[in-house]
């Protein structure tokens, strides 16, 4: 049975960005293991299930899924996964992951290795900017010359303020598309598009909510799995 680790953010998760792909893959019979930093149950963004900007059968399928898929409410720490042990290591995106994922050494380590062994890696949205601060086994930067996609500054500037606070007055430390650029990423959010799904080698990049499904898909694709 082909697996899966997502790695997701204890200090706020996109929905849809998460249950979407987690959804799919478990559809399609891929086993699936959750990670967080300390090993705790990932928290989700309220935002992302605000039923007036998602619809209220949205944020309730996704809160449901959140709250009692035993795989979330059991994760493992992320200094205990193997990316050797997975198909494929999703990171699902949020602001959250700015904090925590992007951070986190041994989610770097687990993206390295997905990057560069036999798996697969799919980045979503906000945890894209992980690709600012990996480096690859060569000491360079896993992006440098690779075409990748995210969460775009023409959307950010959209919520921070002028000061780079967001609404809940938590300051940005960086934004996503600055440090993957300075990383040496081909930087093509798509913003002409409805979706934005980039696939470089093992690396599978996708810009934002909209995108999640069909990142999903085209994750399924390159494991040649049957949708």
């Amino acid at each position: 049975m082909p697996s899966a680790l997502f790695v997701v953010s204890e200090s706020g998760y996109w929905g849809e960005e998460c249950i979407e792909p987690l959804t799919q893959l478990s559809d399609a019979g891929v086993d699936v293991t959750v990670a967080t930093p300390s090993g705790s149950p990932p928290v989700i963004d309220e935002r992302s299930v605000d039923p007036d900007d998602i619809g209220e059968e949205q944020a309730e399928h996704i809160m449901d899924i959140h709250e009692n898929d035993e795989r979330l409410n059991n994760p493992i720490p992320v200094a205990q996964a193997d990316a050797s042990d997975y198909d494929a290591v999703v990171f699902p995106g949020g602001h959250g992951t700015v904090w925590d994922i992007n951070q986190d050494v041994h989610a770097r380590t687990l993206l390295r290795d997905a990057v560069e062994g036999p798996g697969k890696a799919l980045v979503i949205c906000h945890a894209v900017g992980i690709l600012g601060f990996t480096r690859d086994s060569d000491d360079g930067f896993l992006v440098e010359g690779r075409d990748v996609t995210g969460f775009p500054n023409a959307w950010e500037q959209d919520i921070v303020d002028d000061d780079d606070v967001l609404p809940d007055g938590t300051k940005l430390p960086y934004w996503v598309e600055d440090e993957v650029i300075a990383a040496g990423g081909n930087w093509d959010a798509e913003l002409d598009s409805d979706t934005s799904v980039t696939v470089d080698g093992d690396l599978v990049t996708a810009r934002g909510p909209g995108s999640s499904a069909a990142a999903a898909e085209t994750l399924l694709d390159e494991l040649s799995i049957e949708q």
